[in-house]
């Protein structure tokens, strides 16, 4: 079985308070993009779970959100099935995109239907939150609401794709120490949604990150990509989520292919687009 699991952008990120637990509740807008990894599943004998993977800088064990994602499946089943699963990866890890939490997503759905399980979708859903708060909206697709978490998910009407060109450094970024970074901003009180306004408005100029004041400190490189990409017309232009990657969505590809050229060269960079829901399911792959 083989199926492919897509990344994601952050439409905007709004950090709402610092829960007791020292996580935070956050309101953002998930949407996926066309760039993804490509995962093939295979029956195993009981009890052999293997996982392989082309990305050297992506821990192949025990810690992988797949395997993870497996056994919990297993476990929830009580039966020790097995699969060889290997990945073949283009989304980057540290940068933002979801990658390891859309694996696993896809490992979910594509493993409850290889084993035969017939989980429901509710079942699925509880599995994926205990691998990690991203990982349910990869069950979703499209365009979604996020609050808690990230994990209180509202499913929202797509709008047609648009262009979305990536850019890639060369350095992930720790989402743990972004989020420390936080203080002075959770004391300045509360904010107007302006993630709200553009559900009202449809206006993308009113979305912004809040993580990026952080982390701009650390990167300026990165507020330079953002200023390029705005220059060159861009409705938004963002760091994805805690980054590294920095995107820029157009209404027109001769713009986004005219910022495609000034960022060649300065960094890595991909041109995709925006993924709405049915195009999502449509190409995630037979069997999922």
């Amino acid at each position: 079985m083989k199926s492919r699991s897509f990344a994601k952008i952050n439409l905007g990120l709004e950090v709402v308070r610092r829960r007791p637990d020292g996580y935070h509740d956050i309101r953002t807008l998930f949407q996926t993009i066309g760039l993804s990894d490509e995962i093939v599943f295979e029956e195993a004998p009981d009890g052999v779970l293997r996982l392989e993977g082309d990305d050297p800088s992506v821990p192949w064990d025990e810690t992988n959100l797949i395997l993870k994602a497996a056994r919990l499946l297993r476990e929830r089943a009580g039966q020790p099935r097995g699969a060889l699963i290997r990945t073949a990866k283009s989304i980057p890890p540290g940068k933002g995109l979801g990658g390891g939490s859309s694996n696993a997503a896809l490992a979910l759905r594509a493993l409850n239907a290889l084993w035969g399980l017939r989980l429901e979708s509710g079942a699925l859903r509880e599995l994926a939150l205990a691998v990690g708060s991203d990982v349910p909206f990869f069950l979703e697709g499209g365009l979604c609401l996020g609050r808690g978490r990230g994990e209180v998910l509202r499913r929202l009407p797509d709008f047609p794709p648009l262009p979305c060109l990536l850019v890639f450094p060369p350095f992930p970024i720790a989402t743990a120490a972004v989020y420390a970074g936080l203080g002075p901003f959770l004391t300045s009180g509360p904010k107007a949604s302006k993630i709200m306004r553009f559900l009202e408005t449809g206006d993308f100029g009113v979305l912004e990150n809040d993580l990026e004041q952080v982390i701009f400190r650390s990167h300026p490189e990165l507020d330079g990509f953002k200023r390029l990409f705005k220059e060159r017309g861009a409705v938004l232009a963002q760091v994805s989520g805690s980054g590294s990657a920095v995107y820029g969505l157009f209404d027109d590809m001769d713009r986004a292919l005219a910022a495609l050229g000034d960022v060649r060269g300065a960094a890595t960079a991909v041109l995709t687009e925006t993924l709405p829901r049915q195009g999502y399911w449509e190409q995630a792959g037979a069997g999922v």
